[in-house]
């Protein structure tokens, strides 16, 4: 799992100490009882710390007559640290690693397909089996369920979490009454009126209300077009009030099963940054990219699209795996100072080629990532075929 081993002498002198990398690092300490594993910004100040001579009458952890062996891989920025931990502690501690890193899963909006009355709820619990979809990752629950809750005004979709077995001489609930809801609990529409409903609801989630959004801007042209003013500035109205609703959707909020994203860390290899590829709620890397164009004859913009093309699949195989990679990604991206930079490609699955060749300059300078782009349709990476 990790890149270096060596033994521990018992007699370790400062200067053995010294020759240990001062660089972040995750490193596992071996001997007598159970595996020390961690993550430090500094590999040689904490093993100093934890192997050193023990001071006289000092509370402070020190293992240097338990630990034989030490093991760790040298790390490049706090995300790689992070993921490179996970791996370690998910392969030496099976049955406790989730406890020992924190790890909270997504929280994501769950479109319940399966349901013969279909309807929308805020999750932790991602499933790969069946159906049902999932939008997210959301940095809390909290803006999970506002989100959902703002965007379900606009449609007659069902806020109930009942399974339904409609009756006739049901009274429904506030919703019906509000025209917000087709009802079908007391068989106030049709069922294919109610999965057309849903369908737009569906497709909503999909394009980040770029559905929506056309379907209100054609129904305002339609209206004006046929001198229904009133109508057309209804129409104004609601599309107006669209728009702090998707306002609150970030950037990485994508259908789970779609959702590709391209990280770019430091590294810790001279003249590198590191590569990760997340896909099919997994990741994978890192992958090390010499930057050096004297030794690769090849101009940059073709050896990140060779990158791409060849990037190695995700080792999550399991959807517990999948939910844990997502929670890290989710971890990183929300945070208020985040080190790298992240892409995605468009909804065609294109990557924009020029912006990520730009962002591991920026990466590798340790500049901060600009926050204006101006997207062409030249500046992309196609899907493959």
């Amino acid at each position: 799992m990790l890149s270096h081993k060596l033994p521990f002498p018992v007699d370790a002198s400062e200067t053995w100490f010294g020759e240990l990398p001062a660089s972040p690092a995750v490193f596992v300490l071996r001997g007598a009882g159970e595996p020390y594993l961690s993550k430090t910004a500094n590999l040689r100040r904490r093993l100093q710390r934890l192997l050193g001579s023990p001071a006289e009458h000092s509370k402070r952890l020190n293992l240097r007559n338990r630990v034989h062996e030490i093991e760790y891989s040298l790390t490049g920025s706090e995300f790689e640290s992070q993921f490179l931990l996970y791996r370690a502690l998910r392969e030496i501690f099976p049955k406790t690693y989730a406890k020992r890193l924190r790890l909270r899963p997504a929280p994501l909006v769950k479109l319940h397909l399966e349901n013969e009355f279909p309807r929308a709820s805020v999750t932790t619990r991602f499933s790969t089996r069946g159906s049902n979809l999932y939008y997210g990752p959301f940095q809390s629950r909290a803006t999970a369920e506002k989100f959902a809750s703002d965007a379900l005004d606009f449609f007659k979709m069902r806020r109930c979490v009942d399974d339904l077995h409609p009756d006739p001489s049901f009274p429904g609930c506030i919703y019906s009454e509000m025209k917000m809801c087709l009802a079908p609990c007391f068989k106030g529409c049709t069922d294919e009126e109610y999965l057309a409903e849903v369908s737009r609801v569906q497709a909503f989630f999909d394009t980040a209300g770029e559905s929506l959004t056309r379907e209100l801007m054609d129904q305002r042209e339609r209206a004006s077009g046929e001198l229904a003013f009133e109508d057309a500035a209804a129409l104004h109205t609601r599309l107006e009030k669209l728009k702090p609703v998707l306002a609150q959707l970030p950037e990485i909020v994508r259908r789970i099963d779609r959702l590709q994203a391209f990280v770019v860390q430091p590294s810790a290899e001279p003249g590198c940054v590191s590569l990760f590829r997340f896909s099919e709620a997994g990741m994978a890397g890192p992958i090390a990219l010499n930057l050096d164009l004297h030794a690769h004859p090849e101009s940059m913009e073709s050896r990140v699209q060779k990158t791409l093309a060849d990037f190695p699949a995700s080792p999550a195989n399991s959807t517990v795996e999948r939910t844990e990679h997502l929670a890290i990604l989710k971890r990183w991206y929300y945070r208020s100072h985040r080190q790298g930079e992240i892409f995605f490609p468009d909804d065609k699955g294109w990557w924009p080629l020029r912006r990520l060749v730009r962002g591991i300059g920026r990466v590798y300078r340790g500049e901060q990532e600009q926050t204006a782009h101006t997207f062409s349709a030249t500046d992309v990476i196609p899907p493959p075929s």
